[in-house]
């Protein structure tokens, strides 16, 4: 089973040949022509809870989700559907995914559009802007605290949303400490993978009162989203449910709440 630490390391090792490849001079410039990103806080605002739609071929956990694999069409469904949304995994090695999805991702569809990556670096977060993201996942176990925060703080400055993940009560404190306005909730245990959604439920009331809160994995029917939206989530990220499914739009509007 692969752990998170192997993850970790692949992609400090992923990150050192980019910055050989690619220095933050040129991605600094290729902000400077790049569109303004999008307001993934108020779409998350719009829902009952609003739903992140997640789109990535591969996890570590499951293997291949799905063989016919076209992440602008499967864009254009979740937004047929009703998504909020949408998370794009852009790590090559552990989800086939690539960077280059985002942008095209975004070309074809109106929603702010989230990075989902393992972020431990700044030049990540320029990246990030620079491949025109919207927002950008920051979790909390994978960061040592001062990085995490001057990690939130860079990509704030640079007009990026911030979904700040955590997995426990001390997670917990460390996004409350910062003030999180936007805190996601994972529901997989990254020791087994196995995933609960007792967790986002017990997790909750732990959350400060200001933040926007998502709950992460795991979610598979409207029975879930009501017992979430009960709990006081403003939103939740779904990804395997979706993308197995055979007829996307239709799953993705049977869970949209008004």
């Amino acid at each position: 089973m692969i752990r998170l630490e192997e993850i970790l390391e692949t992609k400090r090792s992923e990150i050192a040949q980019l910055k050989q490849h690619t220095p933050i001079s040129v991605l600094l410039e290729r902000i400077k022509h790049s569109h303004s990103p999008r307001n993934f806080y108020d779409a998350l605002r719009k829902g009952n809870p609003a739903i992140i739609a997640e789109i990535k071929r591969a996890s570590p956990s499951q293997g291949v989700l799905t063989e016919d694999f076209d992440h602008k069409t499967i864009a254009r469904e979740y937004e047929q559907g009703g998504a909020a949304a949408l998370s794009v995994l852009t790590d090559r090695k552990f989800f086939q995914g690539d960077p280059s999805f985002i942008a095209e991702v975004r070309e074809v569809s109106t929603l702010p559009v989230l990075r989902k990556d393992f972020i431990l670096d700044e030049y990540q977060i320029f990246e990030s802007r620079a491949i025109q993201a919207d927002a950008v996942l920051l979790i909390v176990r994978a960061l040592e605290q001062p990085i995490l925060e001057r990690l939130h703080t860079l990509a704030l400055s640079l007009g990026l949303a911030v979904l700040v993940e955590v997995h426990d009560e001390r997670d917990i404190d460390t996004a409350n400490e910062m003030q999180a306005e936007l805190i996601g909730i994972n529901n997989r245990n990254l020791s087994d993978y196995s995933v609960s959604l007792e967790h986002s439920l017990r997790l909750r009331e732990k959350v400060h009162a200001n933040a926007i809160v998502i709950s992460e994995s795991g979610i598979r029917n409207d029975s879930d989203l009501v017992q979430l939206a009960k709990a006081g989530f403003h939103g939740v990220l779904i990804g395997e449910s979706l993308m197995r499914s055979e007829n996307r739009i239709a799953s993705l509007k049977s869970l949209v709440r008004n």
